[in-house]
């Protein structure tokens, strides 16, 4: 009731005084109504008033993993899904009714598609400007919540999307999303997190819940590794002969990507090459490499001989057509015959070859380089972002790995290793993998120990890419972001299960420093109780 309800009692006499008697509404919601005066005509029974109005504190920015870069407080009762409510795409614009759709279903509302937005409706909308004139993307985010309504825009889809996000977390277990405007962007472009189904079988089902997971959490990017020397993973029509019992089928492939697109999610395939290849090997055992002892390198295919590169091109052609994002992982890491100490003394035939295509002066690891440009150029007509693992690229060779590859930097421990600062002084883009705190490698072999949440969060940052001492901040624009990896040496160390909830800290950990780059406002502890709260 918006107005006072008066009684007015006459007296038995003449000029009797007109007694008031009001009766004001409680504000609702325990929110204390305004003061108001009594009515001051005498001579009335009834005189206008103003409705009374609720007063509320000045809102506070929500709490959310990641956090939202800003937010401009405001007075109001916030907003939660109602019954009733629904959400509305502004604009008509039928390029968000997929974002639509998935909020409605989270938040129990409905999808009303193009209508007017009204009091306890979500609306979605894309604002006029586009993405900057590089290419790349525009992740931002505006999310307004104003008298019982919320509006998310963004230059982009995948903006929206993260604004669902922040609104979802907002009112997880009942909570009100605050009154007031965030705007929010990511630190860095790329958000990713790596798995390793070559080594360990994960089933189609578990990587589809990390989409949604790292949907949720506003990751980008969900890197595959899915052939090495114990399994190939994925059904191949080129060269079946390699593909383990235990696999993804392409139909199922196709339906990760379907959800990793709703999530906007690219997925970065990896066939990892001219190491790794133990599968390739025990289909076509004379491509083994062998060093002057007639002693197997293990997993490394001998790249002086046509059928390796052929089959590995077979294989980039074909799934080329399978993965369409943006990315693609090269892999080159960890080629054994270069990870001996005269690498021309025990593999004579890779020395050979490297001198004759390159130069009486070439050495193996020109060899490998080339080997690696291939394998870029094979990629080339299909226009993907390139990277390579670090230790792919070596220095001081006469052929120099293409400029268009990003680092994959995970390692200072190889033979040669190189500072992170040597790629970026080349002018080259780096994406931190870490393995100080971002490998997850089961069974914690040699010196690695599982990764906690608790350590990215308090010491890592995108720019510790080697060890624990940054970079330079004149990189931080070449550092392009980071991934959290999940490595399965040891397969059986842990179920599937087991694996999902040992990343789950450090997967928000990770993704709160790669998308704000102010230190963690909250105590490490407050973190874990927010993630509970909003996970």
């Amino acid at each position: 009731m918006s107005r006072p309800l008066a009684i007015a009692a006459a007296g038995v006499a003449a000029g009797a005084v007109v007694l008031t008697v009001a009766v004001w509404p409680d504000g609702g919601d325990g929110a204390p109504a305004s003061s108001a005066s009594p009515p001051s005509d005498s001579k009335s029974a009834v005189s206008p008033t103003p409705s009374p109005t609720k007063s509320y504190p000045l809102s506070k920015a929500p709490s959310t993993i990641p956090a939202v870069n800003e937010h401009k407080a405001a007075r109001g009762p916030g907003w939660k899904p109602k019954d009733g409510g629904r959400v509305v795409i502004g604009g008509g614009d039928g390029d968000l009714a997929d974002e639509g759709k998935l909020l409605a279903g989270e938040l129990k509302l409905k999808y009303a598609g193009d209508a007017d937005p009204r009091k306890g409706d979500v609306e979605l909308t894309l604002t006029p400007e586009k993405a900057d004139a590089s290419g790349g993307r525009d992740e931002s985010y505006t999310l307004s919540v104003k008298g019982q309504r919320v509006k998310i825009s963004a230059p982009e889809e995948a903006g929206v999307f993260y604004g669902t996000r922040t609104l979802k977390q907002e009112v997880r277990g009942g909570r009100t999303a605050p009154e007031g405007v965030v705007r929010d962007r990511p630190a860095k472009p790329r958000r990713g997190f790596m798995i390793d189904i070559a080594r360990k079988h994960f089933d189609a089902k578990w990587i589809e819940d990390r989409i949604r997971e790292l949907g949720d959490l506003k990751y980008n990017e969900l890197g595959l590794h899915f052939s090495d020397d114990q399994a190939f993973r994925i059904e191949s029509k080129s060269h079946p002969e390699i593909v383990s019992r235990d696999h993804l089928s392409k139909a199922q492939v196709r339906g990760i990507l379907k959800l990793a697109a709703s999530r906007h999610i690219t997925v970065v395939p990896e066939i990892d090459s001219p190491g790794h290849l133990g599968t390739v090997i025990a289909a076509h055992p004379s491509l083994q490499l062998r060093d002057t002892r007639g002693v197997a390198a293990r997993g490394a295919v001998d790249i002086s001989k046509p059928l390796a590169a052929e089959i590995v091109d077979d294989l980039l052609e074909e799934y080329a057509d399978l993965f369409p994002g943006r990315y693609w992982h090269l892999g080159a890491d960890e080629y054994r015959a270069l990870t001996v100490a005269n690498p021309e003394a025990s593999y004579p035939q890779l020395a050979a070859a490297a001198r004759e295509r390159y130069g009486s002066g070439a050495r193996v690891k020109d060899l490998a380089t080339g080997w690696l440009n291939d394998r870029a150029e094979t990629m080339r007509p299909y226009e993907r972002g390139l990277r390579a693992w670090n230790d792919g690229f070596f220095g001081g060779g006469v052929e120099k790995a293409d400029d268009d590859l990003d680092v994959a930097y995970w390692t200072g421990k190889e033979i040669g290793a190189r500072e992170p600062a040597e790629y970026l002084k080349a002018g080259r883009k780096v994406i931190n993998y870490n393995d100080e705190y971002l490998y997850y490698v089961l069974g914690q072999p040699n010196t690695f120990r599982y990764p906690t949440g608790q350590r990215i969060y308090e010491q890592w940052t995108p720019l510790v890419i080697r060890g624990t001492k940054p970079v330079d901040a004149k990189y931080d624009d070449q550092v392009l972001g980071g991934s959290f990896a999940v490595w399965c040496d040891l397969a059986g160390s842990q179920t599937q299960e087991q694996v999902a909830r040992g990343i789950r800290l450090p997967l928000q950990a990770t993704v709160q420093k790669l998308w704000d780059a102010r230190k963690p406002g909250l105590s490490w502890a407050e973190f874990v109780k927010l993630a509970d709260q909003v996970g």
